[in-house]
């Protein structure tokens, strides 16, 4: 993979007071097909699945109760759900670690920056509508 030498964008991840050792950092940085999203985050809770739940959210603060005020997934051609431009694959924890490297062409970095970045507390079904039945949101 060739990356542009554009700069791109970082999202510093923190989480909710039930998991206060949740945090990480969000990578997006120009590439020829898209954008190259690199996540890297630890201190996930367990849960049955191992699986967590990650998108792009409208909104642009943190801020509300659960982190209320980041709206819905970033989706501005309003498709369903799991076509939204923020809907991204699932986190799977390692021990409380993940790690994610995944190339997307359904948004440009300059499309995403001001918006939040959201980690759930269940997985994503990929199905359910309008955002994958995730659960509450555990980290922004």
């Amino acid at each position: 993979m060739k990356c542009s030498k554009t700069a791109g964008a970082v999202a510093q991840i923190t989480a909710d007071d039930a998991n206060p050792n949740l945090r990480g950092r969000v990578r997006f940085l120009p590439h020829r097909d898209g954008v190259l999203v690199v996540a890297q985050i630890e201190g996930l809770p367990e849960n049955d699945a191992g699986f967590f739940g990650f998108h792009i959210h409208e909104g642009a603060s943190c801020g509300g109760s659960g982190f209320g005020e980041t709206g819905g997934h970033y989706d501005p051609a309003a498709r369903p759900h799991p076509r939204h431009a923020g809907d991204l694959p699932p986190l799977l924890s390692a021990g409380g670690r993940a790690f994610l490297s995944v190339v997307t062409d359904r948004f440009r970095v300059e499309d995403i920056v001001g918006k939040t970045i959201v980690i759930h507390e269940k997985p994503d079904d990929f199905t359910s509508q309008p955002a994958g039945n995730a659960g509450g949101k555990i980290a922004c």
